[in-house]
C-alpha cells in the first residue's frame, strides 16, 4: 500500500487559493468544517468520484478505484479550501512520512497565510 500526492487534488487546491476560494480559519475548527459522509456522498452523486478526488491531497493505492476510501487528506468543504484542513493534512502527513504530501501541504498553507507563491 503507497499514498501518494494527488496532483489533480494539489492542483485543484491552488487554483481555488488562487481565485479566492479559500476560507482562513483557525487550526482546530476542521472538525466543525470538514464535510460529512452524507455531504461527500452527495457530493459524489452529482460530481463523480473524480470530482471527489479533487479535494484530497492524497492517494492510496491500497484501495480500489472508484472507492471513496482511496482519497486521503481532504483539504475543503468540497466548494472552498479550508486553511484548517490544509494544517490538519500537513500534520498528518508528517505524523505518517509521506513527505510529498507534507510538502504540498506546506505549500498551500504558505500561500493562504500569503508566504508563499506560485
Amino acid at each position: 500500500m503507497a499514498v501518494t500526492l494527488n496532483q489533480r487534488g494539489y492542483d485543484h487546491a491552488k487554483k481555488l487559493v488562487k481565485d479566492g476560494q479559500a476560507v482562513r480559519d483557525d487550526r482546530d475548527a476542521w472538525s466543525e468544517h470538514r464535510p460529512s459522509a452524507a455531504q461527500e456522498n452527495a457530493y459524489i452523486e452529482k460530481h463523480g468520484i473524480d470530482g471527489y478526488a479533487r479535494w484530497h491531497l492524497g492517494v492510496d493505492d491500497g484501495h480500489g478505484e472508484g472507492t471513496k476510501s482511496r482519497y486521503k487528506f481532504p483539504y475543503g468543504d468540497l466548494e472552498r479550501v479550508h486553511r484548517c484542513g490544509v494544517l490538519s493534512a500537513e500534520a498528518r502527513a508528517a505524523q505518517n512520512d509521506y513527505a510529498d504530501i507534507e510538502v504540498a501541504a506546506a505549500h498551500l498553507h504558505g500561500l493562504l497565510d500569503g508566504s508563499a507563491q506560485d
